[in-house]
Protein backbone atom coordinates (compact mmCIF):
# COMPACT_ATOMS: atom_id res chain seq x y z
CA UNK A 1 0.00 0.00 0.00
CA UNK A 2 0.96 3.34 -0.21
CA UNK A 3 0.74 4.79 3.25
CA UNK A 4 1.06 8.51 4.54
CA UNK A 5 2.84 8.58 8.08
CA UNK A 6 2.09 11.55 10.27
CA UNK A 7 4.89 12.20 13.03
CA UNK A 8 7.28 9.31 11.43
CA UNK A 9 10.20 10.17 13.42
CA UNK A 10 8.91 10.22 16.73
CA UNK A 11 8.78 7.05 19.24
CA UNK A 12 5.89 5.05 17.76
CA UNK A 13 5.93 6.34 14.76
CA UNK A 14 9.72 5.74 13.72
CA UNK A 15 8.66 1.66 15.07
CA UNK A 16 5.88 2.17 12.69
CA UNK A 17 7.72 3.05 10.10
CA UNK A 18 10.04 0.30 10.54
CA UNK A 19 7.19 -2.09 10.29
CA UNK A 20 5.58 -0.96 7.26
CA UNK A 21 8.78 -0.49 5.36
CA UNK A 22 9.13 -4.43 6.42
CA UNK A 23 6.52 -5.25 5.24
CA UNK A 24 7.03 -3.97 1.52
CA UNK A 25 4.41 -0.64 2.07
CA UNK A 26 5.78 2.64 0.38
CA UNK A 27 5.85 5.60 2.86
CA UNK A 28 5.32 9.22 2.90
CA UNK A 29 6.62 10.30 6.27
CA UNK A 30 5.18 13.19 7.11
CA UNK A 31 7.42 15.04 10.03
CA UNK A 32 8.51 18.82 10.84
CA UNK A 33 12.25 17.80 10.61
CA UNK A 34 12.59 15.42 7.11
CA UNK A 35 16.64 14.76 8.00
CA UNK A 36 15.10 13.31 11.08
CA UNK A 37 13.86 10.40 9.41
CA UNK A 38 15.59 7.32 9.12
CA UNK A 39 16.65 6.23 5.67
CA UNK A 40 14.88 3.27 5.01
CA UNK A 41 13.57 1.60 1.20
CA UNK A 42 10.38 2.99 -0.27
CA UNK A 43 10.48 6.38 2.13
CA UNK A 44 9.92 10.04 1.09
CA UNK A 45 10.73 12.03 4.07
CA UNK A 46 8.23 15.36 3.87
CA UNK A 47 7.91 18.37 5.61
CA UNK A 48 4.51 18.96 6.76
CA UNK A 49 2.57 21.17 9.24
CA UNK A 50 -0.12 19.58 11.29
CA UNK A 51 -1.98 23.21 12.09
CA UNK A 52 -1.71 23.45 8.08
CA UNK A 53 -5.36 21.86 7.23
CA UNK A 54 -4.72 22.69 3.39
CA UNK A 55 -1.42 21.79 3.27
CA UNK A 56 -1.50 18.53 4.98
CA UNK A 57 -4.69 17.70 2.82
CA UNK A 58 -2.11 18.21 -0.32
CA UNK A 59 0.48 15.78 1.25
CA UNK A 60 -2.25 13.04 2.29
CA UNK A 61 -3.81 13.00 -0.85
CA UNK A 62 -3.13 10.00 -3.19
CA UNK A 63 -2.24 7.16 -0.54
CA UNK A 64 -4.50 4.29 0.30
CA UNK A 65 -4.26 5.05 4.00
CA UNK A 66 -2.74 7.57 6.76
CA UNK A 67 -1.71 6.99 9.94
CA UNK A 68 -1.89 9.65 12.76
CA UNK A 69 1.58 9.71 15.07
CA UNK A 70 0.91 12.94 16.79
CA UNK A 71 1.20 14.25 20.31
CA UNK A 72 -2.52 14.80 21.00
CA UNK A 73 -1.41 18.35 22.80
CA UNK A 74 0.65 18.65 20.23
CA UNK A 75 -2.05 18.61 17.40
CA UNK A 76 -5.63 19.74 17.11
CA UNK A 77 -7.73 16.48 15.72
CA UNK A 78 -10.31 18.69 14.64
CA UNK A 79 -8.11 19.82 11.97
CA UNK A 80 -6.47 16.45 11.32
CA UNK A 81 -9.74 15.00 10.65
CA UNK A 82 -10.40 17.89 8.24
CA UNK A 83 -7.23 17.17 6.00
CA UNK A 84 -7.99 13.83 5.95
CA UNK A 85 -11.36 14.29 5.04
CA UNK A 86 -10.67 16.51 2.20
CA UNK A 87 -8.07 14.29 1.11
CA UNK A 88 -10.09 11.95 0.08
CA UNK A 89 -8.01 8.93 2.04
CA UNK A 90 -10.03 6.14 2.17
CA UNK A 91 -8.51 4.89 5.42
CA UNK A 92 -7.32 6.91 8.82
CA UNK A 93 -5.71 5.12 11.72
CA UNK A 94 -4.84 6.96 15.08
CA UNK A 95 -2.30 5.98 17.67
CA UNK A 96 -4.35 6.21 20.45
CA UNK A 97 -3.39 6.72 24.34
CA UNK A 98 -4.27 4.16 27.11
CA UNK A 99 -5.57 6.87 29.08
CA UNK A 100 -9.29 6.54 28.08
CA UNK A 101 -9.40 3.10 28.03
CA UNK A 102 -11.82 1.35 31.09
CA UNK A 103 -10.32 -0.03 34.19
CA UNK A 104 -13.92 -0.70 35.02
CA UNK A 105 -17.40 -0.16 33.28
CA UNK A 106 -17.93 3.88 33.13
CA UNK A 107 -14.47 3.78 34.73
CA UNK A 108 -11.43 5.53 32.26
CA UNK A 109 -7.94 4.87 33.64
CA UNK A 110 -7.61 8.57 33.52
CA UNK A 111 -10.13 9.13 35.93
CA UNK A 112 -8.26 7.24 38.25
CA UNK A 113 -6.61 9.03 41.29
CA UNK A 114 -3.57 7.11 40.56
CA UNK A 115 -3.07 8.42 36.70
CA UNK A 116 0.32 10.32 36.58
CA UNK A 117 -0.70 14.14 36.52
CA UNK A 118 1.96 14.70 34.14
CA UNK A 119 0.34 12.72 31.44
CA UNK A 120 -3.05 13.76 32.45
CA UNK A 121 -3.57 16.45 29.52
CA UNK A 122 -2.23 14.12 27.02
CA UNK A 123 -4.92 11.29 28.06
CA UNK A 124 -7.78 13.40 28.09
CA UNK A 125 -7.37 15.02 24.66
CA UNK A 126 -7.03 11.54 23.44
CA UNK A 127 -10.28 10.98 24.80
CA UNK A 128 -11.26 13.68 22.83
CA UNK A 129 -9.93 12.58 19.94
CA UNK A 130 -11.61 9.40 19.81
CA UNK A 131 -15.06 10.93 21.01
CA UNK A 132 -14.81 12.97 17.75
CA UNK A 133 -13.66 10.10 15.44
CA UNK A 134 -17.42 8.33 16.92
CA UNK A 135 -18.94 11.07 15.48
CA UNK A 136 -17.79 10.74 11.79
CA UNK A 137 -20.24 9.42 9.59
CA UNK A 138 -18.37 8.49 6.66
CA UNK A 139 -14.74 8.68 7.45
CA UNK A 140 -13.42 4.68 7.94
CA UNK A 141 -11.62 5.34 11.13
CA UNK A 142 -9.63 2.96 13.58
CA UNK A 143 -7.91 4.17 16.94
CA UNK A 144 -5.29 1.58 18.72
CA UNK A 145 -4.74 2.23 22.35
CA UNK A 146 -1.43 1.10 23.96
CA UNK A 147 -1.45 -0.78 27.47
CA UNK A 148 -0.55 1.34 30.46
CA UNK A 149 2.85 1.12 29.78
CA UNK A 150 4.46 1.28 26.46
CA UNK A 151 8.22 1.22 25.76
CA UNK A 152 11.20 0.30 23.45
CA UNK A 153 11.40 -4.18 23.71
CA UNK A 154 11.42 -6.93 22.03
CA UNK A 155 9.21 -7.63 18.53
CA UNK A 156 7.77 -10.45 19.85
CA UNK A 157 4.54 -10.93 17.73
CA UNK A 158 3.09 -12.29 20.69
CA UNK A 159 -0.04 -10.67 22.44
CA UNK A 160 -3.36 -10.00 22.81
CA UNK A 161 -6.36 -7.84 21.58
CA UNK A 162 -8.86 -6.10 23.15
CA UNK A 163 -11.56 -3.80 22.70
CA UNK A 164 -12.59 -0.73 25.13
CA UNK A 165 -11.14 -2.29 28.35
CA UNK A 166 -7.58 -2.01 29.43
CA UNK A 167 -5.71 -5.40 29.47
CA UNK A 168 -3.63 -6.50 32.56
CA UNK A 169 -1.56 -9.59 32.22
CA UNK A 170 -1.54 -12.46 35.91
CA UNK A 171 0.69 -10.19 37.76
CA UNK A 172 -1.84 -7.43 37.55
CA UNK A 173 0.56 -5.59 34.74
CA UNK A 174 -0.68 -3.75 31.96
CA UNK A 175 1.95 -3.24 29.19
CA UNK A 176 3.25 -3.52 25.54
CA UNK A 177 6.61 -2.44 23.40
CA UNK A 178 6.41 -0.40 21.26
CA UNK A 179 7.53 -2.34 18.57
CA UNK A 180 4.64 -5.26 18.75
CA UNK A 181 2.50 -1.70 18.95
CA UNK A 182 3.36 -1.37 15.83
CA UNK A 183 2.51 -4.82 14.39
CA UNK A 184 -0.77 -4.77 15.83
CA UNK A 185 -1.43 -1.30 13.42
CA UNK A 186 -0.08 -2.42 10.70
CA UNK A 187 -1.75 -5.52 10.87
CA UNK A 188 -4.83 -4.02 11.33
CA UNK A 189 -3.81 -1.91 8.30
CA UNK A 190 -3.68 -4.66 6.13
CA UNK A 191 -6.52 -6.66 7.37
CA UNK A 192 -9.23 -4.40 8.80
CA UNK A 193 -10.90 -5.82 11.84
CA UNK A 194 -11.94 -2.76 13.87
CA UNK A 195 -13.35 -0.45 11.27
CA UNK A 196 -14.91 2.47 12.88
CA UNK A 197 -13.67 1.19 16.22
CA UNK A 198 -11.31 1.85 19.19
CA UNK A 199 -9.51 -1.47 20.35
CA UNK A 200 -5.97 -2.25 22.13
CA UNK A 201 -2.94 -4.26 22.41
CA UNK A 202 -0.98 -5.81 25.56
CA UNK A 203 0.74 -8.94 26.36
Amino acid sequence: MKVALIGASGFIGSRLLAELTARGHAVTAIVRNPEKVAALPDVTAVKGDVFDEAGLARLLAGHDAAISAVHFTASDPQILLAAVKQSDVKRYLVVGGAGSLEVAPGVRLFDTPEFPAAYLDEARKGGVFLDLLKQEQGLDWTFLSPSALIRPGERTGEFRLGTDQILVDAKGNSSISAEDYAIALVDELERPAHSRRRFTVGY
